[in-house]
């Protein structure tokens, strides 16, 4: 071995190459990838001596479940590793060989009828735990095995990301790493103020389900976020107003998730400080009264995203609701999507409150995302221009509203595209007939989506032409509708037919200049 590969410098920037395969945010991370990379730490791991603890360290690092650590148990192993032919042994080169059972249900079945750890497994199974560093468990069915281990046992003292479905019962304990950092659990655990006592440290909670019982859960989630000091991102089911005032004085506190509304908000005095560092907001409800009441009464003057998914959004609630966020007028990035809207959306035809027209005051936005039926009521040519006008710097722009007729034009949007140079998405009701001829001149060169929501088109090859010629980047146009899937495919064979032509053109143009 070369000593150069002795010098610690050399060493990290091997080790980094290696473990970028097992980035947890790359977008394509195939099982061979991972494989190959584990290979590669086990491998590094067996080379020397100085190559085995920082080895070990990132072979260990991220784990879907404990059954690879249940495998270094000798009686477990065969159960765990089924690659026919290796040696049963303890050692941690094994893990490599992990392959989940195909049956699920088979598995957990192997594991019920297995008898708990002893006192000498455990100290197996514990081997390596202390080099876990992000743990995600997706199953239950071994957790008796754990039985053995005292309470006071902490089986990942360098756990920093912690996540599960599962209710971990009164298995919670063996989880809670001092050092950890994010914890997302599935429910309201009986010993969830567990979790900041142990977890001096914990900056991110997520509790993703709903009360079961609103009295008692809601309870225990309050005292328990009352005891975070930390906290940086909190997502969970709705607050009292205790708990907010609580949470207004976290100067860490930057995002807020908010999980269902079945928590009533009557009005309490309190002393409400002004969430100085908040910049995101997320509600996730039935109905818009629990938002509507959050943002009237308390203050994010920081306040940058803003999103919410509500299941039923009338304009009678829609309007307070615009109303109380054009306050913030910080915001960037704003989205609302909702399955039902106003059921008189009639009534708004010819007037002015429409979701459009009341975010004309958010001079900042970048995204603006509206998805509910009647958020595009009013929107025309003249509505589309003056909406550009008022957000310079948008660069996503999506209302889909399936009971809309189309009525901006090719020669509307082309007019409004010219005050938006960023504009790199786009998503709206476009009535793909009016092609105007004049438009060859002006190129919008940013934008890159474009949905076709038209199924009039009578003439797709000249719609192909013009987005061809004015939006060059757009190299496909995807259907809101199955009824406009049909013409959508015929200007995108029109459209690729005209790129090829160009491409080619370019390879031609090009030779002749070196000959």
């Amino acid at each position: 071995m070369h000593r150069a590969l002795l010098v610690p410098e050399i060493l990290l920037e091997v080790f980094m190459h290696v473990n970028k395969i097992l980035d947890p945010y790359a977008l394509i991370l195939s099982y061979r990838d991972m494989t190959l990379a584990r290979k590669s730490f086990a491998a590094l791991a067996r080379t020397c001596k100085p190559f085995y603890e920082p080895a070990m360290d990132l072979l260990w690092a991220e784990l879907d479940g404990i059954e690879p650590l249940l495998g270094c148990v000798t009686r477990l192993h065969p159960i765990i590793y089924r690659s026919s032919g290796s040696r049963v042994s303890v050692d941690h080169v094994h893990f490599i060989s992990f392959i989940r059972s195909s049956g699920t249900q088979m598995q957990c079945f192997h594991f019920k009828v297995i008898e708990p750890l002893s006192e000498h497994e455990a100290h197996q199974f514990l081997h390596h735990a202390r080099r876990v560093r992000s743990l995600i468990i997706l199953y239950d069915y071994y957790f008796h095995l754990l039985s053995v281990l005292p309470v006071e046992t902490c089986m990942f003292p360098r756990l920093l990301s912690l996540s599960t479905d599962q209710d971990l019962n009164r298995y919670l304990h063996l989880f809670l790493s001092p050092m950890l950092r994010r914890c997302a659990l599935p429910l309201v655990h009986p010993d969830l103020k567990s979790v900041p006592i142990r977890c001096a440290a914990l900056e991110e909670l997520s509790i993703r389900s709903s009360f079961g019982n609103i009295a008692a859960d809601g309870q225990v989630l309050y005292d328990s976020i009352r005891l975070c000091k930390g906290l940086v991102t909190l997502a969970c089911p709705p607050l009292d107003w205790t708990t907010w005032e609580h949470l207004s004085n976290l100067p860490t506190l930057v995002t807020l998730k908010i999980w269902d509304d079945r928590c009533s908000l009557g009005w309490r005095n309190l002393n409400f400080r002004p969430f100085l560092n908040v910049t995101r907001l997320y509600f996730y409800t039935r109905t818009v009264a629990y938002t509507v009441a959050v943002m009237q009464h308390l203050e994010f003057p920081s306040l940058n995203q803003f999103e919410m998914e509500v299941f039923d959004l009338p304009w009678t609630e829609a309007e307070p609701l615009f109303h109380a966020l054009s306050r913030y007028k910080t915001l960037s990035h704003i989205a609302i999507s909702s399955r039902r809207s106003s059921r008189n959306a009639q009534d708004l035809l010819g007037s002015s409150l429409t979701p459009i027209r009341q975010s004309l005051c958010f001079t900042r936005l970048r995204t603006l995302r509206f998805s509910f039926p009647s958020c595009c009521i009013n929107l025309d040519n003249d509505l589309l221009l003056e909406a550009m006008s008022s957000w310079p710097h948008i660069g996503i722009l999506e209302f889909i509203d399936s009971q809309t007729i189309p009525t901006v034009t090719f020669r509307g949007l082309f007019a409004a595209l010219r005050r938006c140079p960023r504009l790199h998405m786009l998503d709206i009701p476009l009535d793909a007939v009016d092609i105007d001829p004049t438009a060859e001149s002006f190129q919008h060169t940013s934008l890159q989506h474009l949905n076709l929501t038209s199924s009039d088109i009578s003439d797709a090859k000249a719609v192909a032409r013009i987005i061809f010629s004015v939006l060059p980047s757009v190299d496909r146009v995807v259907p809101l509708h199955k009824r406009s899937s049909g013409v959508c495919l015929e200007v995108q064979t029109h459209l690729e037919s005209f790129r090829a032509s160009a491409v080619l053109g370019c390879h031609i143009t090009g030779a002749a200049s070196k000959t």
